[in-house]
């Protein structure tokens, strides 16, 4: 799985880096074009978007060992936007000087840059691929820059590219599902997540590393908030990640949602984190993004 993150950052071509199943080897892009020095910062493409894509891996079927995006570079030149989805999804052709993409299933969409002058809240309601790329994911385990308003990396997204690279309908989706199970010492929890793109193997992956570090890790898992579950964003007509299998919950009930607070939107000041770290980057390393991070914080959710 493969993300890359680009965005704008105060009005200029900001950063662009790339996260492959956990951690990031990444590239800053100057005002000029070039390549500036590796970026410890990891941002996210669509996955939830922010993508979380598979970049050696077509069919499920073909899936090998868990791959750890913590350590993948992005390779070759040319366009980092495009290399990176290009690497991510097999079958995937980016071709920005002509405003097209061809997707795997055969369909074609255009590549709309993103929209100048869009931000907050009005930036997720008809995203173009290109908005995608407006937050960088950070990788530092600080919740520093969630202060920034609408700051949330991965909720940007537009909604026929997801359904080309993963599912239409309910049906196709279901078709696709997989249960893998966090095994701790005193709890269990089971999720379906998609097999499409060897997300199965991703998450399996990463709870097996949660798991590792002990009994402490349990409570996160009981009374889990799901997983597979095709819906719509509460109070919109979007899609939830969830629809497509990508997304899971742990613990809801230790209550850290930003409607929860009485907060407005965009607006989400400072909150108790209590997720560790450890967990944190498990999931990052296998190409999950965390909730956490966001101004608009669910601190359950995790998301590709």
């Amino acid at each position: 799985m493969l993300y890359l993150s680009y965005g704008p950052f105060v009005g200029s071509m900001g950063q662009c880096c790339l996260m492959v199943d956990g951690i990031s080897g990444g590239i800053g892009m100057g005002k000029d074009g070039k390549a500036l020095a590796p970026l410890r910062a990891l941002s996210i493409l669509f996955l939830g978007i922010s993508f979380v894509a598979v970049p050696f891996w077509s069919r499920a079927e073909e899936c090998g060992a868990a791959r750890d995006f913590l350590t993948m570079k992005l390779s070759g030149s040319g366009d980092p936007i495009e290399r990176a989805l290009e690497m991510s999804y097999s079958g995937l052709d980016a071709d920005f000087a002509k405003g097209v993409i061809s997707l795997p299933s055969g369909a074609s969409l255009a590549f709309l840059p993103a929209r100048v002058g869009v931000s907050g809240k009005a930036l997720m309601d008809g995203a173009t691929i290109g908005d995608q790329f407006t937050y960088l994911y950070p990788l530092a385990f600080s919740l520093e820059e969630r202060k920034q308003s609408f700051f949330d990396p991965g909720r940007v997204r537009n909604e026929a590219f997801f359904r080309e690279l993963y599912f239409g309908s309910r049906s196709e989706a279901r078709k696709s599902l997989a249960k893998v199970i966090y095994r701790g010492q005193s709890q269990s929890a089971s999720f379906l997540v998609t097999r499409k793109y060897c997300m199965h193997i991703q998450l399996k992956a990463a709870l097996e590393e949660i798991a590792s570090h002990g009994k402490s890790m349990d409570r996160f898992f009981t009374k889990v908030g799901g997983s597979f579950n095709w819906r719509l964003i509460s109070g919109t007509n979007r899609l939830s990640s969830h629809s497509f299998g990508t997304a899971i919950d742990v613990n809801t009930q230790l209550g850290k949602y930003w409607k929860w607070t009485g907060a407005k939107e965009g607006k989400v000041g400072r909150y108790a984190n209590e997720i560790p770290q450890a967990l944190v980057m498990a999931m990052e390393r296998r190409g999950f993004i965390w909730g956490g991070k966001w101004n608009n914080f669910r601190w359950h959710a995790f998301r590709v």
